[in-house]
């Protein structure tokens, strides 16, 4: 099946601690079903010290389910669902994703 989460896209979170907070897709794990949010499913873990790392407790991401993420509508920011149509004729076709909600073009 088609990615409808891509690396670059804008998601809101639909469920969980960090509900209605949104940010840029980092990574995505498709064999996992996750995938990696700036900003968002943070937690506090432990460092020891390196020669390249200060030591002490740092803030980072973990990766998050696709299905607790929705990408956010172009237009308004709002979660929206993810359809495919295709553009264009012959060999010059080509398969684009768009919101539903707007129905505007998600990827140029």
């Amino acid at each position: 099946m088609a990615a409808k989460i891509r690396k670059g896209d804008k998601v809101v979170v639909i469920s969980g601690r960090d509900k209605g907070r949104t940010g840029e897709v980092v990574a995505v794990h498709p064999a996992d079903g996750r995938a990696l949010v700036r900003g968002v499913n943070m937690v506090k873990r432990h460092q020891r010290q390196t020669a390249q790392q200060e030591g002490g407790i740092v803030s980072k991401e973990l990766p998050i389910q696709l299905s607790n993420l929705a990408v956010a509508d172009p237009k308004d920011g709002k979660p929206t669902r993810v359809g495919f149509k295709v553009i264009g004729e012959g060999d010059d076709r080509k398969r684009v994703r768009y919101a539903k909600r707007s129905g505007v073009e998600i990827d140029g």
